[in-house]
């Protein structure tokens, strides 16, 4: 069958597809021959810009047009090539040796000077997951933020029965509950955002052999790290094999990873609010929520969010672990998981667009958090206890534990007919009385 999103064996490239299509400009075979012609060319330039050899202002004008022309029908030139070459980065070369034409003349012979591939894939996929990461992770990342710190700002004060354990416990207010998450991510962006995007660019194995036996007076190194850090914006590592540790790529996976956790949990503790009525999805005309039951109004969002966060991180997870090992100088197992690397990130994008769209169904139900406080009267007796042990009150706790533990059907009456019966001031007992499940609530943050 002729491949579409309804032949697609991957649902990224199938069902999803209208979702991520706009992360083929990073992760597309198109995109990877795309950033590889770059690379190709801004060395070239970078070549000439340090006098290696001359190039004319037309010629110069025509070497920026090609990355920034590029498009599909240059990408099949370079794969039929390769077709014939058996070899991807050489079809990049002679793409640019037949785009240049015979202007170049000997000049030509500079393009890919003294490299072997791997400084081209080495610095042409860091730099699209770098462009990947700052364009299209952390904005969807921080506008999911941005969304859970308004609806933190509209549920500050409501007050809510905590759950520990899955019993009832000491009341928070579910404005908090969201801020947890919200800190929660801020953390790990930061640590996330620390982890530099770094290159391989040194020669076969590392070392600049080929540059330096033809000119063994140009410090290479120097110049290897002007390249990669001035011109393409990563940060070159200075000792390597043929290809780059992937050591930071491996801890940006680790820290996508984190993230991706913390959002499962979100995702988790949100499905079970609602289906503690807590929250009542919109409801959209025409939507059906199950093919036999009417009444299902279903948190399908936080559902596909965590399925699609399980499945990128079993990825990056594999990712992390396999990357940094490599036998000896190279082995080729790294580009067969580094064509990967998209599928995890799409998977991750798809998860915060479900998350978005599902706090933006959310409908606080009120009431049911009021029912709930007020059937859990319970929960007040660690204040009660805590005020006594300030007054000095002989074994507080073991009188309320012996109120309350395991007991059903305490009530606002019960607790209120047990602080009458303690031996206290008046004032105390009124400052005892004042105390319900709807304003234990700890500091308003």
């Amino acid at each position: 069958m002729e491949l579409n999103t309804l032949t697609a064996i991957s649902p990224i490239d199938g069902r999803y597809r209208h979702q991520v299509q706009h992360l083929d400009d990073y992760f597309s075979e198109y995109a990877l021959i795309r950033y590889r012609v770059l690379v190709e060319v801004e060395y070239f330039l970078f070549l000439n810009k340090k006098r290696f050899f001359p190039l004319d202002a037309a010629m110069k004008r025509k070497l920026h047009a090609i990355p920034e022309q590029f498009g599909l029908e240059d990408a099949q030139w370079i794969k039929n090539k390769e077709k014939e070459t058996n070899h991807d980065v050489k079809a990049v070369e002679y793409f640019l040796k037949d785009r240049l034409g015979n202007g170049l003349g000997a000049v030509a012979e500079w393009i890919h000077f003294g490299l072997t591939s791997q400084d081209i894939n080495n610095t042409a996929i860091p730099l699209m997951w770098k462009h990947a990461v700052e364009f299209e992770y952390l904005p969807a990342l921080l506008n999911l933020k941005r969304q859970l710190e308004v609806l933190a700002r509209n549920w500050r004060d409501v007050a809510m029965l905590a759950r520990t354990h899955g019993q009832p416990a000491s009341p928070t207010r579910l404005g908090k509950e969201i801020m947890v998450f919200i800190e929660r991510i801020e953390n790990q962006v930061e640590l996330l955002i620390q982890v530099p995007f770094t290159a391989k660019f040194g020669g076969a194995t590392g070392n600049f052999n080929a540059h330096y036996v033809a000119f063994p007076t140009k410090d290479w190194v120097r110049i290897g790290n002007e390249f990669v850090e001035g011109t393409l914006g990563l940060q070159r590592q200075q000792y390597t094999t043929q290809i780059e540790h992937y050591d930071n790529l491996a801890a940006h996976f680790d820290a996508i990873k984190r993230l991706n956790t913390i959002l499962i949990d979100l995702s988790r503790d949100i499905w079970t609010y609602v289906s503690m009525d807590y929250f009542n999805p919109k409801t959209k005309k025409g939507e059906i929520g199950s093919s036999a039951m009417p009444h299902k109004v279903n948190p399908i969002d936080f559902e596909n969010a965590e399925g699609n966060l399980g499945v990128a991180n079993a990825l990056l997870e594999h990712f992390a672990n396999k990357l940094p090992i490599s036998r000896l100088q190279r082995d080729l197992t790294d580009s067969t998981v580094l064509r990967n690397i998209g599928v995890p990130f799409a998977h991750t994008i798809l998860a915060l667009k479900s998350i978005e769209k599902g706090l933006d169904k959310l409908v606080l139900n009120e009431p049911k958090l009021k029912e709930d406080l007020d059937e859990n009267w319970a929960v007040v007796a660690e204040a009660i206890q805590t005020v006594l042990r300030r007054e000095n009150y002989p074994k507080p706790y073991e009188a309320l534990k012996d109120l309350t533990r395991g007991q059903s059907g305490i009530t606002k009456q019960s607790i209120h007919s047990f602080i009458d019966g303690l031996k206290v001031s008046a004032a105390l007992k009124k400052e005892l009385k004042k105390i319900t499940p709807f304003n234990y609530t700890g500091v308003r943050f």
